[in-house]
């Protein structure tokens, strides 16, 4: 590994490196910043084998960007594309995401607001369930959404007009963009082409090679784990879970998780700290370098979210409250079938594709071996926020002081990214780490009034309520 032979004085700009390619997979010019790409580039050398060999990632640095490669275990729900608002995107706008990529491909220097939305539309017209109709508000504003999308990571740049101008009136308004091609070229790439799967896990690791349903047991392997692929893959949950189990593991998994020196590897790389418990281990990201989300937080929705991880945590080691039911977590597979329901069966897709691909999904020698977890049920979750809101409400948000419904679902949401808990139908399953949170405390402050510089004295401000763990 190469970072052992940094010196103590330039590790921390080494490390700093690190975070910015694996929490960016694409570094350009101006994203997330502009200091990210040249900080990449004095480490190119030392992170493309580190990476590599920690991880099994390829990185790719140019003079305008640096793409990383990742190597994808299973899929994630909780990280998803996000508008300027922070609103999570819908099929909707992933659907002209994708086709305006492709459009953009094809195009020249530069591309007017309107002309990508005529081919994104031409295109679109020829895919079941996706349409763009300029001549409908919220189309206009999911596509803006998507364009949006792209302008911040550099693949196109306003060179003229107003993005907004055209969604309000597409007759009045319009927007000129410059097209970034090495930008447009790295933001696609995976590592097979799409129209030769017929199953997403095609794209997850250890799917290099077609299975031929005839020849082979998907449910056999007679082929020894390899230990360095092992190794691998345990860091690769290190730093892209906020919590990698034990329980999540296989034997070999175990093994490698328990090794000191996989750890002290990613920290050494990251300069994070690990936090070990006898359900798994946490790396701790102080810097808020790395994370996406940083837990506890400010703002109503992380505060109540931490109020309802204790609320969860008394609950489940309550003697006098009845036995919560326990069950295993889900396998997994779901949203890997929900996602193949969509493949097409027939056309380029039916021609090209291959005999697919089998699930990586971890597997158990038998069901025993699952691990049960207390289930929490909507309706108990639903008393607490209501609860909660009666004692702290009048410092939350306004938004969420009359939408008790929209604040419960937006802090389990949270909670079930930071895998304390795991959302299913009816309620959530319970993980270990969220014993952590067990103990919170909570403050309201009222702010009193002062007297200003000329005797008189200012309004009070708004209440504030701060929650601690």
């Amino acid at each position: 590994m190469r970072g052992r032979e940094i010196s103590t004085l330039a590790l921390d700009s080494y490390q700093r490196a690190a975070r910015v390619a694996l929490s960016n997979h694409l570094v350009t010019t101006t994203y997330p910043d502009r200091i990210a790409l040249p900080l990449l580039r004095r480490w190119a050398i030392e992170l493309r084998e580190d990476l590599l060999e920690l991880f099994g990632y390829r990185l790719e640095v140019t003079e305008t960007t640096a793409r990383l490669f990742p190597v994808i275990d299973g899929l994630d729900d909780s990280q998803p594309a996000r508008t300027s608002t922070d609103r999570i995107f819908d099929r909707r706008r992933y659907a002209y995401l994708a086709l305006a990529l492709a459009a953009l491909g094809r195009a020249g220097n530069q591309i007017t607001l309107s002309e990508l939305a005529d081919h994104v539309a031409a295109e679109a017209s020829q895919v079941d369930g996706v349409e763009l109709t300029t001549d409908r508000a919220s189309d206009r504003d999911a596509f803006v959404d998507a364009i949006g999308w792209l302008a911040t990571r550099g693949a196109i740049a306003l060179a003229d007009g107003d993005a907004t101008g055209w969604a309000n009136n597409p007759s009045a308004g319009e927007a000129l963009y410059d097209i970034d091609r090495p930008v447009v070229v790295a933001m696609f790439r995976p590592p097979r082409a799409v129209q030769h799967l017929r199953s997403i896990s095609g794209l997850l690791a250890g799917s290099d090679a077609p299975m031929d349903p005839e020849d082979s047991d998907p449910d056999r392997s007679d082929t020894p784990a390899d230990p360095k692929e092992t190794l691998r893959a345990v860091r690769r949950a290190l730093v892209e879970r906020p919590v990698v189990y034990v329980d999540d593991l296989d034997r070999d998994g175990r093994a490698a998780l328990a090794a000191s020196r996989t750890v002290a590897d990613v920290e050494l790389l990251t300069g994070l700290v690990a936090e070990r418990r006898a359900e798994g281990v946490a790396l701790i990201d102080t810097s808020g370098r790395l994370s996406d989300q940083r837990f506890p937080s400010t703002g109503t929705i992380a505060q109540v979210a931490l109020l309802i991880a204790g609320e969860i945590s008394d609950r489940v080691i309550d003697p006098d409250a009845p036995a919560l039911a326990t069950y295993p977590l889900p396998d997994g597979d779901a949203l890997i079938q929900q996602l193949d329901s969509a493949i097409p069966d027939g056309g380029i897709f039916g021609d090209l594709a291959e005999f697919g691909f089998g699930s990586d999904a971890t597997t158990f020698d038998d069901a025993e071996d699952k691990k049960l977890y207390p289930l929490i049920e909507d309706s108990w979750l639903v008393t607490v926020v209501d609860d909660l809101v009666e004692r702290f409400g009048r410092t939350f948000a306004a938004q969420w002081q009359t939408d008790r419904d929209g604040l419960r679902l937006r802090a389990i949401a949270l909670l079930h990214r930071l895998r304390l808990i795991h959302s299913v139908s009816g309620g959530v399953l319970v993980l270990p780490v969220i014993a952590r949170y067990r103990d919170v405390m909570v403050s309201v402050r009222d702010r009193t009034p002062q007297d200003s510089l000329f005797g008189t004295q200012q309004a009070p401000s708004t209440d504030s309520s701060e929650v601690e763990a």
